[in-house]
């Protein structure tokens, strides 16, 4: 951010071929026109207040230069013109406009006569000047005419010093002339201001390039640097950025390269040294990224001159102190964004930003920026739009600012002196509008989660753990801090870490399941009905309408009955009244055919409704004839079945359809763009029909996907709102790559109704050697073959990754915001084997769900509708373990994960630790669908016993802990205390007890002694069975204390202190 920068790169008159699309610099007339009326209209409304007064003003234009610089001379060239005229003089009176410049430059200054006739009724004077002439004689008559129309005040913008020969020579004559001279830099700020639309537009593409730059480019070039501890200068990074920005299309922006240009040297701070004044430039030092680091970025681009800003922070494992201090200075940010609107003064915005310091942390108002930002648009700075304590300028719609805040000169405790001294700074542009605002570089995230980075765990602690320990500070405090930290050998006790935040997610967890549960909202259901609803069935309108046929059983296929002979005449019946047809042969060669028929009252059969209306009707229940023509009687069942199957699935896809939720149409892209397209793909589930399965292509327009193949009727829509989550999963170890869609609400694929679908590739074909032979590992062609399957799996993933990625940038614009759509990408290394359904498969979690995407059916959980997870069967030697999934929604049932692989634990419970899901751990399966149906029946009781914490088997421990010590009798003395796992084996197994057993309990209590077997059988028969298997590992002692164990559970049963949850027992 620089002061006093004009444009260098702004486009000028003199290299001609920037105008229209001939080469042929060309003014817009109507802009012209409608800007010189906004020019007058606001010198003569506003001469006295803002343009001190005077009767003509002269603006001069210095020579081009490379330096980028803000100068109010060039702007008004660019807002009034369109371009930049250099070396250029322009006197503005209440008759005339004078213009001093070239010949070349009077030749493309013409358009500007007539112009200004029209919309002012000013005549336009032209001085030409030659190329070697100083321009005196030109000045003279410029100075006499205006000294003959008495204007006695000539405004100047005094702000500027003149550059060059031409304007140096100028202002020596208009000092030495006699006029009064005054400042009208105050009036061209204010007339700049206020944008039109075209200028806003300029701005909101210049803000999409800057925030594109951030977030494509210098967020994952830091990542990479720090994340490979690479040694780069902040210099460097300036300009690779720059390169970035200048180059539209390395970071994905459809911009013009002719048309943007850097608003200044991108800026890059860290190590201790942080300017946050606007004149801030980025030097040779290393980037500074080591634990409790701070880094600033900050970004302006222009486009068609008009500029835009963002500035971000970056936090390397920030401390306690440090996090507080950005959140704060985030929440003060958005508080200063959201104040903004016409009608407000611009120091409000301040005193809005101020207010949340001075509440949230008092500490760090000494530290505030002493603004909260500056207007921006043709200049990087607009004067008098300063959102300071003192400006009471009134904002109006169509202004922009930047608006820009910081914490300067801030300390930090650290071992380490470039940590020490920190800042923090954002800074966004945002557009006034009509009654609010919009931030236009909102694509750039300034979220907490999205700027602060954990890359060394555990050095922080390392720091903590070394600083001596306060002589006054109580003993159990230092204890404690050291137990909080890393052992002797440098290794963080995880099991301890996540043992408190699982005991905080607890606490969290029952408080919302309270709130949810006292709110009555604990399911949502899917509100469909089981039943359908369809028209009357009616064969024939009228009796004439039934086919004159012979007095035998015949079926009706165009109209959809069958036609039975029943007392001389054919009566018929919709094939939907009919429940089942068979038919039978006896020894006498007749054969029978049995129809029944649907009526009401018939136990455990479904009713039509037809049936239901009219239970006041006489029914046919069933009919039986007799033919002696087996070959008629097997072709008429047969035809009834067909004929019926075929409308029981008509009616049934017709009733899926029915509940379905009703979409917008897809929009076609057009001629917007073309269509993002990925070929050959297969497509699951699959498109109904016998024929051969084809190929389609994935397309992706406006709104939504298409899916087609080169059938007319095989098509899918699956519109951008109805995605709930979309996957990418590159082949690593399968045989697939896919893309993979969960939906909202359920579409069809042919005739089947599905919430998740699938498109995919076989990266290789599967091959079945037939004859057996083994080839040599040295084969050429065996080589050449698993190179060409390496080659075809490496393709079809960077095809699928290109359509991901260009699908990704699709959801990124502002009309897609709301539905938060990005292709997950699952994450192998925490994936684990596991029984979902029916069949073992490979579950890997994403980043927002749990997925298995290779095995039908599919499983997609979304993490945010779990409520909590129990692991069951979790120890006892177990070699696999279980896993429930709760959801939120009580009324849907328990997902079950089975037989998942002890090894997996550990890694299961860390997944599930990080992602803040509460889990639990039992040693037997629970029926959750009683202990669900307890909490909705009485929710009230659920929440004061302490909510999920029944499954918790630490509290359990102590419980049963505390009655074994009031009860010791039944204990022998010389038995060592067992560890706290084994001890509540019996309070784990009473939550799932069934009733049969609570009822039989005392009965086997009180025959114990004399039904069991002794224990020296018990031992005998133990000893035997570890003898087959091969076990007898176990040494004496250790069968002693199981068996001591096993006793006192035995006795202390049925005395147990512990509290019961009979609710739920099950």
């Amino acid at each position: 951010m620089v002061e006093q920068r004009n444009g260098g790169n702004h486009p000028t008159a003199s290299n001609g071929a920037a105008g229209g699309a001939s080469g042929v610099y060309v003014i817009d007339a109507s802009t012209l026109v409608r800007r010189l009326k906004s020019l007058y209209f606001h010198w003569r409304e506003h001469r006295e207040e803002l343009w001190g007064s005077c009767n003509a003003f002269v603006v001069a234009t210095p020579p081009p230069s490379d330096d980028l610089r803000y100068l109010k001379s060039s702007a008004l060239n660019i807002w009034l013109l369109g371009y930049e005229f250099p070396e250029t003089i322009m006197l503005f009176s209440d008759k005339q406009i004078h213009f001093l410049c070239s010949q070349k430059k009077a030749s493309l200054l013409d358009v500007v006569k007539k112009s200004a006739k029209e919309a002012i009724n000013v005549d336009v004077v032209m001085h030409v000047k030659a190329k070697n002439d100083d321009g005196l004689t030109q000045m003279d008559t410029i100075l006499t005419s205006i000294e003959s129309a008495n204007s006695g005040i000539l405004g100047h913008i005094a702000r500027e010093a003149p550059e060059g020969k031409l304007l140096e020579t100028w202002t020596g004559k208009m000092k030495s002339s006699g006029l009064q001279l005054c400042d009208i830099t105050n009036g061209l700020a204010d007339l700049f201001s206020v944008k039109e639309t075209g200028e806003l537009t300029n701005v909101k593409k210049a803000a999409y390039l800057t925030a594109s730059a951030m977030k494509q480019f210098v967020v994952p070039k830091l990542e990479k640097v720090i994340d490979e501890e690479k040694k780069v200068t902040h210099s460097s990074l300036m300009d690779e950025t720059e390169n970035a920005i200048a180059r539209p299309d390395t970071i994905k922006v459809k911009l013009k390269r002719e048309n943007v240009d850097i608003c200044y040297p991108p800026i890059f701070q860290s190590g201790g040294n942080f300017d946050l004044r606007p004149s801030a430039s980025s030097n040779d030092d290393h980037l500074y990224y080591d634990s409790a680091s701070v880094i600033i970025c900050a970004l302006g681009s222009r486009y068609n001159s008009y500029c835009a800003n963002v500035a971000r922070t970056f936090l390397i494992d920030s401390n306690a102190t440090q996090s507080m201090a950005y959140q704060v200075l985030l929440k003060a940010h958005e508080t200063a964004v959201g104040v903004l609107k016409p009608g407000i003064k611009a120091n409000d915005v301040y005193k809005a930003a101020l207010a949340v310091v001075e509440k949230e942390a008092p500490e760090f108002t000494s530290n505030l920026t002493k603004s909260a930002g500056t207007g921006i648009g043709l200049e990087f700075r607009e004067s008098g739009l300063n959102l300071n304590e003192k400006n009471e300028r009134v904002l109006k719609a169509g202004m922009v600012f930047n608006v820009s805040l910081g914490f300067q000169n801030m300390q930090t405790k650290s071992s380490k002196a470039k940590s020490q001294n920190y800042a923090l700074l954002i800074a966004d542009t945002v557009v006034v509008t009509a009654t609010s605002h919009e931030v236009v570089t909102l694509l750039s995230s300034k979220a907490f989660k999205d700027i602060a980075y954990s890359f060394n765990d555990g050095e922080e602690e390392d720091e903590r753990a070394q600083v001596k320990v306060d002589s006054n500070r109580n003993r159990n405090e230092a204890l404690y801090s050291k137990a909080t930290l890393r052992s002797d050998n440098h290794e963080m006790s995880k099991e301890e870490l996540r043992r408190q935040h699982q005991a905080e997610l607890a606490r969290q967890k029952n408080e919302e399941t309270a709130q949810r549960l006292a709110g009555g909202t604990t399911a949502t259901g899917n509100g469909r009905s089981s039943s359908r609803t369809s028209n009357d069935l009616i064969a024939y309108k009228n009796i004439n309408d039934v086919p004159p046929r012979d007095l035998m059983i015949q079926v009706d296929q165009k109209n959809e009955a069958i036609l039975i002979p029943l007392y001389g005449s054919m009566v018929p019946f919709h094939i939907a009244t009919v429940k089942t047809v068979s038919s039978q042969a006896d020894t006498s060669r007749n054969c029978y055919i049995r129809i029944i028929f649907n009526v009401p009252g018939t136990p455990f059969s479904s009713q039509d409704p037809n049936s239901v209306k009219n239970q006041t009707d006489i029914f046919l229940k069933e009919v039986s004839f007799r033919s002696k023509d087996p070959r008629h009687i097997s072709e008429v069942v047969q035809q009834i079945k067909t004929l019926r199957r075929n409308v029981v699935s008509r009616e049934s896809e017709r009733a899926e359809r029915a509940s379905l939720v009703t979409q917008e149409k897809l929009v076609l892209a057009g001629n917007k763009f073309k269509p993002i397209r990925l070929t050959d793909l297969w497509i699951r589930p699959t498109f109904p029909g016998r024929g051969r399965k084809l190929p389609g292509t994935l397309e992706a327009h406006d709104n939504g996907f298409r899916y087609l193949t080169s059938r007319a009727d095989e098509r899918v829509d699956i519109l951008f709102g109805n995605i709930k989550h979309a996957f990418f999963q590159p082949a690593e170890k399968e045989m697939i790559t896919l893309l993979h869609f969960h939906l909202h609400n359920h579409i069809m694929v042919g005739n089947k109704k599905t919430k998740d679908i699938q498109f995919y590739v076989e990266v290789m074909d599967v091959v079945q050697t037939l004859g057996g032979g083994k080839r040599s590992a040295y084969d050429p062609d065996e080589i050449e073959e698993e190179q060409r399957e390496r080659d075809r799996k490496n393709k079809i993933n960077m095809d699928f990754q290109n359509f991901v990625n260009r699908v990704n940038d699709l959801w990124g614009q502002p009309k897609f915001k709301e539905f938060d759509l990005e292709f997950d990408q699952p994450l192998r290394e925490l994936g684990f084997h596991g029984v979902p359904h029916k069949a073992s498969a490979f579950i890997v979690p994403t980043s927002s769900c749990l997925v298995e995407l290779i095995e039908t059916p599919f499983l997609v959980v979304s993490l945010s509708e779990i409520e909590i997870v129990n692991l069951e069967r979790v120890g006892l030697g177990q070699k696999n373990f279980d896993m429930a999934i709760v959801f939120k929604d009580f009324k849907r049932d328990v997902l079950r994960i089975d037989s998942i692989p002890s090894t997996s634990l550990d890694g299961i419970k860390e997944w599930l630790d990080t992602t803040d899901i509460k889990y639990y751990e039992s040693r037997l399966n629970m029926n959750w669908r009683a202990i669900l149906k307890t909490i909705t029946d009485d929710p009230q009781n659920f929440i004061d016993e302490g909510g999920w914490e029944f499954l918790n088997l630490e509290a359990s421990d102590s419980d049963s802990d505390g009655s074994q010590e009031s009860d010791q009798g039944y204990e022998p003395s010389d038995v060592e205390p067992e560890s706290e796992s084994e001890d509540d084996g019996s309070d784990s197994a009473s939550l799932v007890e069934s009733d049969e057993d609570e009822d039989g309990s005392e009965e086997e209590d009180g025959s114990e002694e004399e039904e069991g077997k002794t224990w020296e059988e018990l031992e005998r028969e133990a000893t035997n069975a570890d003898r087959e298997k091969g076990d007898a590992s176990d040494s004496e002692e250790e069968r002693k204390r199981r068996k001591m164990k096993a006793f006192g559970k035995s006795r202390a049963g049925p005395i147990s202190s512990a509290p019961k949850r009979p609710k739920f027992r099950r």
